[in-house]
């Protein structure tokens, strides 16, 4: 999987505010608001964990990615763009994940 795909998928996501609601799940969910949009992505890490812990490789990877869709749609719902979430990984990059949390307290 590459940037391109999520990138893609995000337009997509995007994309889908304009389709009809009757045949758009994704249209479904980001009129029903960010709290139904955060209720659904917690589902989808619960079911990520399970399958984390207790199925197949296949089973991992199907949740991962509805984890993945989920937290897009939420993105899109609040107005947060992708590249925005990408520049604060970008920006950890080359930082421990020790020095990063010990930085976020300090703000």
């Amino acid at each position: 999987m590459s940037r391109d795909v999520l990138m893609q998928l995000a337009a997509t996501i995007r994309a889908r505010r304009e389709a009809g609601a009757d045949s758009s799940y994704t249209r479904q969910l980001l009129d029903a608001g960010p709290a139904r949009c955060a209720k659904k992505l917690g589902e989808e890490a619960i079911e990520t964990v399970i399958a984390g812990v207790s199925e197949g490789d296949e089973a991992l990877k199907a949740e991962a990615a509805d984890l993945i869709y989920h937290l897009m749609v939420l993105l899109e719902c609040r107005g947060v763009s992708f590249d925005d979430v990408l520049a604060v990984l970008e920006s950890r990059m080359g930082q421990s994940g020790l020095e990063e949390k010990a930085s976020r307290g300090k703000s």
